[in-house]
């Protein structure tokens, strides 16, 4: 024998095992889509306000929406790929029939005293946008939690359980920057953002808020990931034993 035919049987080749991932028989991704479906709701409602600190513009939806990305990254994390496209398709039909029930109460016919008639122009005023704003949340969610969550499915493939916050840093900035920008560019002339200005200001305040928000609050994500890794039965019984 040679000595590289030598080398080559007492070296084996390193190979990549495939990430561990959980079922979702048990309650917690029931209650992890609730809150992702809850808060990208209530996103899209605020989102049709715009907000004015000084110069920075942003709308009444940016203190929520980072988080449901961080859910994003913990479905990610501890169901896979597969699951986390199926939390953000099922959270989107529900915020495309909150819409359009929403559409209902305003068609539905009021009171015509002037309280009434008031309270009607505030709905439409209020809610009458929010359509939009779900074709804007809709395309950007869709594509920027599918690069996120590819991103961390596949460092977890690369990393296995080591490196959480390496995956959860380098996904969040891809994903966040493709959802800010297609959002706010659907979105923009509901609120009444116009000229490329203001345009350019809610892109980059959103983004660097957004991705700051989940930098910030890695180490909560982290103590999350790690409590759902313990006590997710099916997690617990997929990882090898060492």
């Amino acid at each position: 024998m040679s000595p590289l035919q030598s080398n080559a049987s007492a070296t084996p080749l390193k190979t990549t095992a495939a990430p561990t991932f959980a079922a979702v028989g048990s309650p917690y991704f029931g209650i992890l889509l609730a809150c992702m479906a809850v808060i990208v709701i209530l996103s899209n409602i605020g989102a049709s306000k715009g907000v004015q600190f000084g110069p920075i513009i942003t709308d009444g939806g940016f203190f929520l929406f980072p988080f449901a990305y961080i859910l994003g990254d913990v479905i990610s994390e501890i169901y896979g790929f597969k699951v986390n496209r199926k939390a953000v398709l099922t959270t989107f039909v529900l915020s495309i029939f909150a819409s359009l029930s929403y559409w209902v109460i305003i068609l539905l016919p009021g009171f015509t005293d002037d309280y009434g008639v008031s309270k009607q122009h505030a709905l439409e005023d209020a809610l009458g946008p929010v359509p939009q704003i779900v074709l804007a949340s809709l395309l950007a969610f869709l594509a920027g939690q599918t690069v996120n969550s590819w991103i961390m499915v596949r460092l977890k493939a690369h990393h296995g359980e080591r490196k959480l916050w390496v995956r959860l840093m380098g996904s969040s900035g891809a994903g966040e920057f493709l959802d800010t920008l297609i959002f706010c560019a659907v979105a923009a002339p509901v609120i009444g953002i116009v000229g490329f200005g203001m345009f350019a200001n809610y892109v980059l305040v959103g983004f660097l808020y957004k991705v700051g928000v989940q930098y910030a609050l890695i180490p909560v994500t982290s103590l999350a990931i790690g409590w759902f890794k313990r006590n997710e039965p099916s997690y617990v019984e997929a990882v090898p034993a060492t």
